[in-house]
């Protein structure tokens, strides 16, 4: 197995953060690979998927409702069955949500008006495969820009979420009206997150924050530690 462990970035149709997911893993010491949505498999050794930002199929319908039904989803759904780590950011985090891959559903921002800004984020669990590099109560500060970015579960599904511990990240301050703040959460068993805030954005101090970093260096963490555990 090489030093750098596969990650695949999958590619929608309409996705524009892909590339920058790419650099941004590579940069934190992944092997990223491209991965075209009508593809049926993921590539051989790959160690986690991130799902990208970006507006896939136009965002008809509602945000990632087509994507989630895309051919390569029957494969990221598998890899995630398999213990496998899978990333969501932003429409990511949509079409992970859509898939029911992860809990709720992400809602147009109460200001119904796209958000771009710097946004101050609190961790919420160090526990998990994504926050192992960050201290609980830490606050982060990673750029948003959503349109659909409001968090939301019905009242009964909120207590579980909470009560289990899949609550992350938390915005600092009221960015789009998220349920209880609430910018990030993990399924039940703790192998796939979704999140609204770019890590892909903030992993270089020149351009304010590097902070995003810890939360792909953790995923390319957990990307060698499936791949050990496979082999």
């Amino acid at each position: 197995m090489s030093d750098r462990p596969t990650v695949a970035v999958i590619v929608f149709p309409g996705s524009n953060d892909d590339h920058d997911a790419a650099w941004a893993l590579g940069a934190m010491g992944a092997d990223p690979r491209l991965v075209w949505h009508a593809e049926t498999t993921l590539p051989e050794g790959t160690g986690a998927v991130v799902l990208p930002g970006g507006f896939s199929y136009g965002d008809y319908l509602r945000a990632g409702a087509i994507a989630s039904v895309a051919p390569v989803m029957d494969a990221v759904r598998a890899f995630a069955s398999s213990g496998g780590p899978v990333l969501g950011i932003c429409n990511g985090f949509q079409t992970l949500c859509e898939a029911r891959l992860l809990p709720g559903a992400l809602r147009p921002n109460h200001q119904l008006e796209f958000v771009c800004r710097d946004a101050r984020v609190r961790v919420e669990s160090a526990e998990t495969l994504f926050t192992r590099r960050c201290e609980l109560g830490q606050e982060l500060t990673i750029p948003v820009k959503h349109g659909d970015g409001a968090w939301y579960a019905d009242e009964g599904t909120f207590v579980q979420v909470a009560a289990r511990g899949q609550i992350v990240l938390r915005y600092a301050e009221d960015v789009n009206g998220s349920l209880g703040n609430v910018a990030g959460v993990v399924n039940e068993a703790g192998n796939v997150m979704g999140l609204m805030p770019h890590p892909e954005h903030a992993v270089d101090p020149l351009l304010g924050s590097a902070d995003g970093g810890l939360l792909l260096a953790a995923l390319v963490d957990a990307a060698t530690s499936h791949l050990l555990a496979a082999a």
